[in-house]
């Protein structure tokens, strides 16, 4: 039991969700700098099938994403996923640039 406790929580940070935000997101919106949607949906569907095993666990997996470590990875996890994606928008405009005045000629 200490083992697979402790794998469920290396998941959780790992997957770096709270549940309430799996919910209400989509993951195919467009221009969305999220970095963080696939693996928050994935927890999500991985709480649904746990909850419908084993109601208790499910519960401290909530218990567990609930908790302040845990929330305050999270939000650490998502400041940096979206400056690596405002940084990664940066460099594809300069690259469209590039292109378009030295290759292209425009």
């Amino acid at each position: 039991m200490l083992q697979s406790r402790a794998l469920v929580i290396a998941l959780i940070l790992l997957l770096s969700t709270t549940l309430p935000e799996v919910q209400s997101k989509s993951i195919f919106e467009k221009d969305r700098r999220d970095l963080l949607a696939i693996p928050e949906a994935i927890a999500s569907y991985f709480y649904e099938a746990v909850n419908k095993v084993y109601p208790k666990v499910s519960q401290f997996l909530v218990d567990t994403v609930q908790s302040p470590t845990v929330i305050a990875a999270r939000q650490r996890i998502a400041k940096e996923a979206t400056k690596v994606s405002i940084m990664f928008e940066q460099l594809i405009e300069k690259i469209k640039s590039l292109w378009y005045t030295r290759v292209l000629g425009y």
